[in-house]
């Protein structure tokens, strides 16, 4: 299967799957459909077990909550889907900046595809003494960000750190506001609700 390929690959050995990828033209909806919105289940499903169905201690008390569960699920998954177009779109804004090709299709693919270790890191939202571990996990998607953003944009080398920064700092606000607004709308608390 492509996807599982694509996936370890892009853990494994980055740098060579980035040259792989930069050759590819698919648009940003086949990556979305093929790969983020599968990728995307892995957080929302373990955290629904995690919050729903195990639960987490509160003053030496277990809570476990359906409730909770399917709403931290689909804040896990909203956040993760509209958090790659969100920064997406930033990213291919900022292109112009520091001297890299515009193109929404191919920044789309670099921020994808460097969510698959925040993604796969979704596992440890099945325990909530584990949860740090997933943002651990987050951290080495910013390093797949990094290691993408020349291959995937053709920035100049010299301008490569600044614009990653910029992108982390994007990325970083993007995903603030993102948890604020979806724990508005869906009710519960921002903690563990997204993750880069």
């Amino acid at each position: 299967m492509k996807f599982i390929e694509r996936a370890k690959n892009i853990l494994l050995t980055p740098k060579k799957e980035w040259e792989v990828i930069e050759q590819e033209k698919d648009s940003h909806l086949k990556v979305l459909t093929s790969y983020l919105l599968i990728l995307a289940l892995i957080p929302a499903v373990f955290a629904f077990i995690g919050y729903g169905l195990i639960g987490y201690n509160v003053l030496g008390y277990s809570v476990a909550s359906v409730n909770i569960g399917i709403r931290q699920a689909i804040m896990q998954y909203v956040s993760m889907v509209g958090g790659a177009y969100l920064s997406a779109f930033v990213i291919n804004m900022l292109a112009t900046k520091f001297g890299a090709e515009k193109n929404f299709n191919k920044v789309f693919q670099l921020v994808a595809y460097c969510y698959t270790a925040a993604c796969v890191g979704g596992v440890f939202y099945i325990y909530h003494g584990t949860t740090i571990l997933a943002s651990i996990a987050s951290l080495y998607s910013l390093y797949l960000l990094y290691i993408g953003l020349k291959p995937m944009t053709k920035v100049p080398e010299d301008k490569q750190t600044s614009y990653f920064v910029l992108s982390l700092f994007c990325l970083v606000l993007i995903a603030i506001v993102l948890s604020f607004v979806l724990a508005a709308i869906i009710g519960i608390g921002t903690y563990g609700a997204y993750k880069i």
